[in-house]
């Protein structure tokens, strides 16, 4: 039985392994997200946080840190910390793509406007550092704040990316990093660092977190174009929004000059079109660009897998490995 059809999903096992953390991981958001003097705060933040999110990010962090042994508080924390972020680029996020969907309801900056999603965005940044703070390690506030920073840096690199065919894989790669790995990588090696593990556990869950990260989002850029259960938006919105993501630039580069036209219309000029989706997914198809970016995507959950040879054997283990397997398997 495949992965995306089992009746039991790596995460949901993840979740059931880690469910007392993960409540206290539910309350201490609950409590931080709470303001007394701006009610629409929690009212913004509630509609994403408790929309049906899947909470992978908080689980690699809590993950990691049993995984290393760790049995202090301050793992709860940080998972905290890392689902603030992530929450906070999401609302940002929506407001910078006009987003009207996010996880198959309506975004908040539908629900109230633009202003509310960008500040309580602002202030859940806010209350992450203060959560990182609290852990008392400096190491663990450098790993956080620069993942941030590179959060920010990747969505400005595909915005300017945008439009432009002349965008190649390596900068897809860095984009990627940015705005999608730089969090799981983070999450994964906050978790070894609070526990205290050796250095080589360290860097082996980061490398494990990178590489789900990318391929996380290569699967999520080619559901995009396929559908899927769950995925919360509508089938080409990144053609719409003109954006490079793997798929289109590997049909690019395959591209005969009356491909090459298409593409400049399309993306380059922003001219579509009734038909223009279909033509483009046929294009896909045709250079096989929709399976080389999944075998690609398979490439990378491969290496986050062999990462994590180098930790102990243990069943959060082999559920993280099966996690890499999963986040590919959900567009087979």
């Amino acid at each position: 039985m495949s992965l995306d059809h089992a009746e039991v999903k790596p995460h949901e096992r993840l979740a059931a392994a880690l469910a007392d953390d993960l409540a206290a991981v539910n309350a201490l958001i609950r409590e931080r997200m709470a303001s007394e003097h701006a009610p629409r705060i929690p009212e913004v933040t509630a509609h994403l946080i408790e929309a049906g999110g899947k909470r992978i990010r908080p689980m690699l962090t809590l993950a990691a840190a049993r995984l290393c042994g760790y049995d202090g508080p301050y793992h709860v924390h940080l998972a905290a910390t890392v689902e603030f972020i992530h929450t906070a680029t999401l609302l940002h996020d929506d407001v910078v793509d006009e987003s009207g969907q996010r996880r198959g309801r309506p975004t908040a900056n539908l629900l109230w406007d633009n202003k509310s999603s960008v500040l309580v965005g602002d202030y859940l940044f806010a209350r992450s550092f203060q959560l990182m703070v609290e852990t008392g390690s400096i190491r663990v506030l450098d790993i956080l704040a620069n993942a941030a920073a590179t959060i920010a840096e990747g969505e400005v690199l595909q915005l300017t990316a945008a439009q432009d065919l002349a965008t190649l894989e390596d900068t897809y790669l860095k984009i990627v990093r940015g705005k999608t790995a730089a969090l799981f990588s983070a999450a994964t090696e906050v978790g070894g660092v609070i526990a205290g593990a050796p250095e080589g556990r360290v860097r082996a869950l980061h490398t494990y977190g990178d590489a789900l990260g990318i391929a996380f989002q290569m699967v999520d850029d080619l559901l995009d174009w396929t559908g899927g259960a769950g995925i919360g938006k509508n089938i080409g919105d990144d053609f719409r929004e003109r954006k490079l993501t793997l798929p289109v630039i590997r049909a690019v580069a395959a591209a005969d000059s009356t491909e090459w036209a298409f593409w400049v219309r399309t993306i380059g000029k922003g001219k579509q079109g009734e038909g223009d989706l279909e033509q483009a997914l046929e294009l896909l198809r045709r250079h096989g660009t929709l399976e080389s970016t999944r075998d690609t995507a398979l490439g990378w959950a491969a290496e986050g897998k062999a990462a994590l040879a180098a930790l102990p054997d243990d069943p959060l283990r082999d559920m993280l490995m099966d996690m890499a397997d999963y986040v590919v398997a959900r567009i087979t």
